[in-house]
């Protein structure tokens, strides 16, 4: 058993204190998932969607206070806490409202038989290991398809996130849901492997870095189990044409800031034609240079701190390395700012080298790249320059011609004059170095799923079908 604190990014100060579970605990938190599951997977679709619609309403009610939490622990600015949420509400609204719709019985053609389908049905207890950076959307994605399907599920948060982890758990059961069908757990990265391995769990969802996805996914392939991995990105921005070049660029920045440029799917690679890369690296350095970096309660803030002293002194030591090596330019900030807490300068990089760390390895920091392409040939080549494949986007006034190029883009997600839209009717995520699997949409409830076919014979067919 051990404790960890709260370490709020904004002051650098530790706050409440947390205890881990014990390896002994794995047991008894294994066996009450499995008992719930025998009753869960028994309640009515229509008492499982009123439990997600009432958690959407809690979210929304509750947005204020859930904002906080995050805030305090992991330095995300109030609007965009609020935002997040907003999102986490429609997530659990949409699962409920197209329940019925979602887990319908699939009719196939009765192939000599009376009638063959195929049913939707659960596989038992999940384990989630989830992230820090949108701490209620990356448990949403994964909970609600899941607790619809009637699967129940063991979450491992991140240590950072001690307040919100355990809130989606109470805000869940103050909607109705039984008592451990969702199961918050404080526990250790070094802890999970035994919690997969366990002939209980029946899959696991991993966010996160690309060593913990292939622990995770080595460790599951031993022992015949899915799992579903979403790791970084390193997603290119591509602008093919300058019709619209000051209005691209006021949606590219906010974009890349946007959670303090700590997001999976963020553009992180802006890639321009050479004709207007000088007009966009001016306007950029200007505009990235005025960002007010400030606390996440800071209403004037443009982004906020990093997530931890940590992670802001990591990548602040990667781009002094890339200056000093020449691998990149440092057009504008990329410092340490003078106070207390986990705060840095924006920062602008260009005549970045492709093959360096900072060019092949996702940033995950308000860092922005320009790369320069001679024609959208060489564009889509420098795009599709990356072990990663999340998401990409394409920004053209021709919108025939924008389309041609995103067909061309490699990636699990591409978008056509936006970038990084999640909704819950869109499938999310990615390929390569970003990991496999899909979430949310009529995908969610396809991963962690017994697609299981029924075929009903007549007595008067009966020893027609073919048997091998």
């Amino acid at each position: 058993m051990s404790d960890f604190a709260l370490e709020n990014p904004n002051t650098g100060q530790s706050e409440e204190t947390f205890t881990r579970i014990t390896d002994a605990e794995r047991d008894d938190i294994l066996d009450r998932s499995t008992a719930a599951f025998s009753d869960w997977r028994a309640t009515s679709i229509d008492e499982r969607a009123a439990v997600l619609r009432r958690t959407a309403d809690l979210y929304d009610e509750r947005a204020d206070e859930l904002a906080d939490h995050i805030g305090r622990e992991m330095g995300k600015l109030t609007r965009w806490a609020k935002a997040e949420i907003g999102i986490v509400s429609d997530i659990y609204r949409w699962y409920a409202e197209h329940a019925h719709e979602l887990l319908a019985d699939e009719q196939l053609p009765a192939q000599g038989v009376h009638r063959s389908f195929v049913r939707k049905e659960p596989l038992g207890p999940l384990l989630g290991i989830m992230p820090w950076n949108f701490p209620y959307y990356q448990v949403a994605r994964f909970a609600a398809p899941n607790l619809l399907l009637g699967n129940t599920i063991v979450l491992k948060h991140a240590s950072i996130c001690p307040l919100s982890s355990q809130a989606c758990q109470d805000l869940l059961e103050e909607a109705g849901l039984p008592k451990d069908v969702y199961l918050n757990v404080y526990a250790s990265g070094s802890q999970m492997d035994d919690f997969v391995a366990d002939p209980r769990i029946q899959g696991v969802s991993l966010t996160g870095s690309e060593g913990a996805g292939a622990a995770v996914a080595k460790t599951a392939g031993e022992n015949y189990k899915k799992s579903v991995l979403e790791l970084g990105g390193n997603d290119p921005f591509l602008v093919i044409d300058d019709e619209n070049l000051d209005w691209v660029l006021d949606q590219f920045l906010p974009i890349r800031m946007y959670n303090t440029g700590q997001a999976c799917n963020a553009p992180k690679r802006l890639i321009v034609l050479e004709d207007f890369y000088d007009r966009t690296v001016d306007t950029l350095e200007k505009k990235i240079g005025e960002l007010k970096v400030g606390a996440y309660d800071d209403e004037n803030a443009d982004v906020g701190p990093l997530s931890s002293i940590q992670a802001r002194d990591e990548i602040v030591e990667r781009l002094e390395k890339a200056r000093e090596n020449g691998d990149a330019r440092v057009r504008v900030g990329g410092a340490k700012i003078d106070r207390d807490g986990a705060y840095m300068e924006p920062a602008l990089l260009t005549d970045v080298d492709p093959k360096s760390d900072v060019g092949c390895n996702e940033i995950f920091g308000p860092v922005a790249i320009v790369y320069k392409a001679k024609d959208v040939d060489e564009a889509i080549r420098l795009a599709n320059d990356s072990d990663y494949g999340l998401s990409s986007s394409v920004w053209g006034a021709d919108l025939d011609k924008a389309s041609e190029v995103a067909a061309q883009l490699k990636d699990g997600m591409t978008f056509v004059n936006e970038h990084a839209v999640t909704l819950a009717g869109l499938p999310f995520g990615g390929v390569g170095r970003s990991g496999y699997g899909r979430e949310l949409a009529r995908w969610g409830v396809g991963e962690f799923v017994n697609d299981h076919l029924y075929r009903v014979n007549g007595q008067e067919h009966a020893g027609e079908s073919p048997v091998i």
